[in-house]
This record gives C-alpha cells, structure tokens and sequence, in this order.
C-alpha cells in the first residue's frame, strides 16, 4: 500500500498519468533473451511505458535516498543499479525505434517525452540526501574492500553527480534544470526538422537522361522511390546523412551533379519549417552557459573531460596536427582532378559536386579500378554470413544462426542467435540495412538488452544502416564503401557482445566516446583481409571468387582519395570543435558566418571538399550526444591502427591475438582507465604516425 502511495505521489509530483492497463514493457520480456515483444507492442505503448518506468524509477530512488541506514555499497549503489528495469526496457525498444522506422505518433512522443526525461535525469542527480550517501560512499572508498569494478562504479556515481550539478547551489540547480529542459526539447526539434528536410530534400527528375552513369539497376531504384511517394514516371535520389551523395560519383550530367549537391547542402537552409539554424544557436547558447555554470569555460572543456582525451586543448592538438599533411594532400589531389576535367576538354574548373565523378577516374586510369566490377561480388546476406560473422568467427571462435521466430519492429530486418565457441548463447543480433525515409541518416549500433551479471541479462543489439534497397527481383549488391560500415557496426556488436561486467552502467560499449569507436574502426580491417575476403567476395550468379588482379587493384587504391574521405572528416570535426569552444559570451548570430570562419582558419581545402556534415545537418552534434565529440572518430582511428599494427607484428589475424584483444579491451567495458587498457593491449603510448600512414597522408609535409 505504501509503494502504491509513493507512486500515485511521485506521479503527481511531475505530472505523470499513471498508466491505467497493461504495458507490452510493464513485465520482463519473456523472449529469448529478454528480446522486446515487437510482436505486442503498439506504437502508442511506447509513452505511457516509459512515463510509468520513469515513475517506478524515481519511486525506488526515492526509497533509496530515504533509507535509514547508513549507505554501503549495496543499499545504495547495487540498489541503483537495480532500479527502473521498465524504463530501461521501453526507452531500449523506442530509443531504437524512433530512429529506425519513426511516424507521427512516434515523433509526438518523442516531442512529449524528451523535458520529462530531462527532468527525471535532474530529479535523481539533483537529490541531495542520495547524492549525500553517494559521496560518503566515494570519501571512503579505500575502506569498503571494493573489487576493481565495484570501485570503479562508485566513481562513476560520484562524478556523474557531481558533472549532473548536485554540488551547485539550489539556486543554480533551478537554473541547470531548466537548460536541461531547454536543451532536451531543442535537440528533439533538430532531429525533428532534420528528418523532415532530409526527406524533402530529395532530387526529383523527370527524364531518365538525367540518370547518365547510374547502372539500370539504380536507375530502377530511383523509378522505384518516386513511385513509392507517389510520383509514377518520375526518378528520385533520396540524401543520405552526410554532404557528399553516392550517386555524384556517377552521374555523367554536370547540371544533375550540382542540383544533387545543392539539395543536399542547403537541405536544412531553406527559411521553411524544416530549417535548423534558429535550433543549432539555441542549442549551443544553452550549452554554453551549462557549461559556465558547471565550472568550465566552454562545452568542449565540459565535454573532453571525462573522454580519453582528458582536455578540450589535447583534442584541438590532434586535430591541428592533421590539418597541414591533408591539405597537402588535398591540392595534390585537387590538381590531378583538374588534370582529367581538362583532358576531357571539360571547359570548367573543378567544384564539389564534381570531386566524386572524376575521382572515380582517375582511379580507373591510376589503378585500373572500376568500383562497380566489384559490386557483384558483394550481396549483401552473403557478406554479413561468410564475411563479417566469419571474421568474427576465426578471431574470436564465436558462431551465428539465423532465427525467424524473433519478432522485428520491420520486415526488413534480419535476426541471428550469437554463440561462444563452445556452443553456449552469447545473444541475439538484429540487422537493418535498408533505407527508407522515415528511418535516420548513418549507420549505428544500438542495445535492447545490455550485459549485467546482476540480472543475469545477456547482449541483445541492432546493427542499422542506410543502404540503397535493391528494386523487387535484384539482388542486394552493395558496395565496398557498404561492406566496410557492416564490418565497423558489428564492431561495435562485438564490443556489446563480450560484454563481461556485473553492472550495467559499466558494461559493454558504455565508454567514452574517444574510445567506443575504437573496436568499430578495428573490425574494418577485416573486410580486406585476404582469408576473410576469399571467404565472402563471390559472384552473386556464378559463385566465381573475385578475381584476384580485382583484389589487388582494391588494395593498391586503398590510400587514394584520402584527401577528400579523410579531409572531409576532418574538417567536420575541426567545425564541431569550434562549435563548442565558443564561450558563454561570445555565441554567434549567424551560423552560415560562423561556421565559413571556422572552416577558413583550418587551412583545409574546404572550397572543393567541404566538411562531411554542414553545421545545420550535423546530427551527431546536435542530435545525438557527439557535441565536441566528433574529433572521437579521428583520434579512435589513431587508437585502432596503433592496434591493428600490434596485430601485424604479432602474427595477424590469429585466434590467439583475437583473444587477447577480447580479454584485454571487448569484455572489460568501462572497468578500468582507458589509457590502462590501452597500453597494456599495445605497449606504449597512442602514436599518430600509423594514422597517418594508413590513409597515405605524409606528416613531415607543411
């Protein structure tokens, strides 16, 4: 009766409802692995679910902070770790969801949920008497005989409260809650917009002429996409997330390429409803001033100081330190373009939306490669199973089955059974390549269910992609750009699935940012490994292995175009950095401006490669919990190849070296320093060398 109470007061308290029927997440799955019901669950179940786990959730803190008992380890941190396993289980399925193959219903909750969750993070973190008993825990944690794990979470409590703002004062907590609240709801409307203006954003063309260098299959798919909006006897290309578009590097029609890029760069500039600049300076004024009132001078410095990094000024180093070598590379690159632009007597000078076209080019006139001899080698069920499981499979013994019994959220969506080398079950993978228009931009890894030996939960996770559905008959031939992000998200897969801790806030890939994207970034060597290779690149329709002058001439490409792949990102990065440098009194007015001086002061060549994401479609910033983190995707690449050279000089891809690598990094989860696990994996120190050297860039050039 009491617990009824308690919950009828804390719903009340923030304006909560509580839930009237049954919930599909309101009882423990009863799926294998805890796996979600999609089977069951309703696209309205989705909120109340989550605000009845919130009300659950601070309920069983509130009984927490309120015990009697003097804190240990288990009254008030195990017990943490315990509470709110409904909210856990409805913000997993709908976190993913709502990304994935998101609606109106979805969005409206997403809209209504985002300052009640805010508030929910504030209401626990901002509690006095629990963070009271967490610090008391912290002062004395020399004398609880601790295991390394159990020390290491009560850390991770004590600073999570106090970076949450719990040692402000109350007045300065009202203030944090309503930036929280501020922050919350702007970040919704970005994705929001961002969603809506990438799909508006697309190229509708009426003659197929248009289409020139795109193969019949593509040019179907494009038939097919227009149809699909109900546009018959039209071509559409829909955007991707990033600024360049896969199909600039086929497109014969210079007139189709500028239009492509144009809709792609000016996706979210239009002044309409969908535009995102008013949402990305509110975003970062509110940052800003979080930042100010939590100690720090910026968000980066808010940001880098819990990362592998440590400091805003060490991130800014390394990504300064690479701007000179590819910006050598870049003009270097940009001469070579123009070179074959003027020996087709093309009559103009190079711009961004012809960089893709004529890199291709000279591609096939440097290395006699033609990408889409590749593409029939490389179906993309015949990838997953005989390349990146197989991979997975001779480093680290793990195997896979495919199960149809599993409910899906889509019907695209495939799902496999994970299992250790000796036949116990490790998990359950989902895999959603496919793009459709109601699903997110990019590529991701997400988990239903996380690793915790507390409640005995094992790995349950979503690889998802966006890459371009085959039209109905034709086989879903991908390309080497598409094999590598499958190899770089089952990285993050596997780094879920070795899993090995007791508590859930440190298990899997619950890790900085400057070191999450480590494992992902290590798997993709795997794709090229000749043993891994053999083993999946066939001929969709003979079963022919890819021919091994093809293979060579793949690996002998491997450096070219860095100047544009890797300057892109770069240049992103540098553009995030100088988002979330700007002081509390400095925020700017005009984000075009603002983002063309920063860009201008890294020396890049941005005018012919502009940075990957444009300040007002850079979801990872501003949508997602990347901001000042973008530099992680660099500096993990930094981390990977030191790793990766490790391997080299120790044998390779062997089942030893795997295990290593899984006992030493993958299981550990957030455990242990990271610079610790670092360095007992390699031996030393992160080197930049082997970074540069593996994307062909040379650092002794001014």
């Amino acid at each position: 009766m009491r617990h009824t109470l308690l919950l009828a007061t804390v719903a009340a308290a923030i304006g909560i409802a509580p839930a009237e029927a049954a919930n599909p997440f309101a009882q423990r799955s009863t799926l294998p692995y805890q796996a979600p019901p999609f089977d069951k669950i309703q696209d309205g179940d989705y909120q109340p679910a989550i605000e009845q786990g919130i009300v659950e959730s601070l309920a069983e803190v509130r009984a927490i902070a309120d015990n009697p008992a003097a804190p240990t380890f288990d009254n008030t941190i195990v017990a943490m770790e315990r509470q709110g396993q409904m909210l856990a289980r409805a913000q997993a399925a709908f976190g993913q969801v709502a990304q994935a193959n998101t609606n109106p219903t979805l969005q409206a909750a997403q809209a209504a949920l985002a300052p009640k969750l805010a508030a929910y993070g504030d209401t626990i973190y901002l509690d006095p008497k629990l963070f009271a008993r967490v610090k008391t825990l912290h002062a004395n944690k020399a004398s609880l005989k601790l295991d390394a794990e159990q020390a290491m979470l009560v850390g991770e409590y004590y600073t999570s409260f106090v970076r949450a703002g719990a040692q402000l004062s109350a007045a300065d907590q009202t203030t944090l809650r309503d930036l929280n609240r501020q922050i919350s709801t702007a970040g919704i409307a970005f994705r929001q917009r961002l969603l809506a203006a990438t799909k508006a954003g697309a190229l509708v063309l009426d003659d197929p002429a248009k289409l020139a260098g795109m193969t019949p299959g593509e040019v179907q798919s494009a038939a097919r996409d227009a149809a699909d909006r109900k546009l018959p006897g039209k071509y559409l290309l829909p955007l991707q997330n990033t600024t360049g578009q896969p199909a600039l590097e086929a497109l014969s029609d210079r007139a189709t390429r500028k239009a492509l890029f144009d809709q792609s760069w000016t996706r979210t500039e239009k002044g309409d409803a969908n535009d995102t600049r008013a949402a990305i300076l509110q975003l970062i004024a509110l940052r800003a001033r979080k930042a100010n009132l939590l100690g720090y001078k910026t968000w980066a410095d808010y940001s880098l100081a819990e990362q592998m990094a440590k400091t805003a000024d060490t991130a800014r180093g390394f990504l300064d330190a690479l701007d000179a070598p590819t910006a050598a590379a870049q003009a270097a690159q940009v001469g070579e373009l123009q070179q074959a632009i003027d020996a087709e007597k093309g009559g103009f000078k190079l711009e961004p939306w012809d960089w893709e076209l004529y890199a291709e080019k000279v591609r096939k006139a440097k290395f006699d490669l033609d990408l889409n001899e590749t593409k029939p080698y490389l179906e993309i069920w015949n990838v997953l199973e005989n390349g990146v499981f197989y991979a997975a499979n001779q480093l680290y013994g793990v195997t896979f089955k495919r199960r149809t019994d599993i409910p899906t959220y889509h019907p695209d969506i495939r799902v496999y059974e994970v299992f250790e080398e000796g036949g116990k079950p490790l998990g359950l993978a989902y895999f959603d390549y496919w793009k459709r228009d109601n699903k997110s931009g990019g590529a991701w890894m997400n988990s239903f269910v996380r690793q915790a030996k507390i409640f005995g939960t094992k790995p349950v996770i979503a690889n998802t992609a966006n890459f371009t559905k085959p039209a109905a008959g034709q086989p879903g031939l991908v390309t080497f750009s598409d094999v590598r992000t499958m190899f770089h998200e089952f990285g993050h897969g596997l780094h879920g699935f070795f899993a090995n801790q007791t508590y859930p806030t440190l298990s899997g890939t619950a890790v900085a940012r400057d070191f999450v994207e480590f494992p992902s970034q290590f798997n993709e060597h795997w794709a090229l490994e000749p043993r891994v290779l053999a083993h999946y690149a066939h001929h969709y329709q003979t079963g022919a292995a890819m021919p091994q002058p093809l293979v060579d001439k793949i690996k002998r490409a491997e450096t070219f175009n860095q100047g544009y792949s890797f300057g892109e990102t770069l240049a992103a990065a540098q553009l995030d950095m100088a988002w979330h440098s700007v002081p509390a009194t400095a925020v700017p007015t005009d984000v075009d401006a603002f983002e063309a001086k920063a860009l201008g002061a890294t020396g890049l060549d941005v005018a012919h490669v502009p940075p990957r994401y444009r300040s007002s479609y850079f979801a990872h910033i501003w949508g997602s919990g990347y901001a000042a983190g973008y530099y992680a995707y660099l500096w993990t690449d930094m981390i990977q190849q030191n790793v990766y050279d490790w391997f080299e000089q120790h044998g390779g891809m062997t089942r030893a070296n795997g295990q290593r690598l899984r006992d030493l990094v993958l299981s550990r989860g957030h455990t242990e320093d990271y610079n610790v696990m670092f360095r007992a994996m390699t031996g030393h120190e992160p080197q930049v060398a082997p970074l540069l050297r593996k994307h062909g860039l040379d650092l002794a050039k001014p």
